[in-house]
């Protein structure tokens, strides 16, 4: 399991359990951003910033980290990222591991009821954050995993919308049922067609 786990799941995990591969690269992406790794390029897309002179001083990045980064050579827009091969590798060794651990299904893609349900437990124990002020970064990853695009756009607004992780919100969807808005459009937030089916899914 990756590092800063809570309840013996780390971010990467959870995120993959709640809503598929596109969730877990997304929280890869934003813990690449608030080390200064990754920035968003053309409208839609993430690029790699020029190597930090501190990057020794980091720690070592987890394994799905470290494949999203080495897959930006030429920027990419998320979902295409998340297709490259060093990436779709990263999450079937995630997906192994928590296959192993009986919290994802071994035929019939999708997390256990079990996984669902500590899923949940971590969410409502660990609500979306009022705002980034004063959380620490592996508070902001374990926010991202478990609360998906709702918690990229308290975490890092502006970047998370111009590298296509988020949505832009227009004021006429504020108000209408949760349902009536275009789901699964980011790639931060769990959908039908994250890597699960709709009934497999933690809201």
């Amino acid at each position: 399991m990756s590092r800063g786990t809570t309840a013996g799941l780390g971010p990467y995990e959870i995120a993959l359990v709640r809503g598929g591969p596109d969730a877990a690269v997304a929280v890869a992406v934003l813990a690449l951003h608030l080390r200064g790794a990754v920035d968003a390029g053309r409208p839609g897309t993430i690029r790699a910033t020029e190597p930090d002179t501190a990057a020794g001083q980091s720690p070592p990045l987890p394994p799905l980290a470290e494949a999203v980064l080495a897959s930006l050579a030429e920027p990419a827009a998320p979902r295409e990222l998340a297709k490259r091969p060093k990436v779709r590798a990263a999450v079937a060794a995630l997906r192994a591991g928590l296959a192993e651990a009986g919290l994802l299904r071994r035929r019939l893609p999708g997390p256990t009821r079990a996984a669902r349900r500590r899923v949940r437990e971590l969410g409502e124990r660990h609500p979306l954050p009022a705002s980034r002020l004063g959380l620490t970064q592996d508070d902001k990853l374990l926010a991202a995993a478990l609360h998906g695009e709702a918690a990229l756009r308290v975490l890092a607004p502006r970047f998370a919308l111009r590298a296509g992780l988020t949505e832009r919100v227009d004021l006429a969807d504020k108000g209408l049922p949760k349902h009536s808005r275009s789901a699964g459009s980011g790639i931060g937030g769990y959908s039908c067609n994250g890597g699960y089916s709709c009934g497999g899914g933690v809201g």
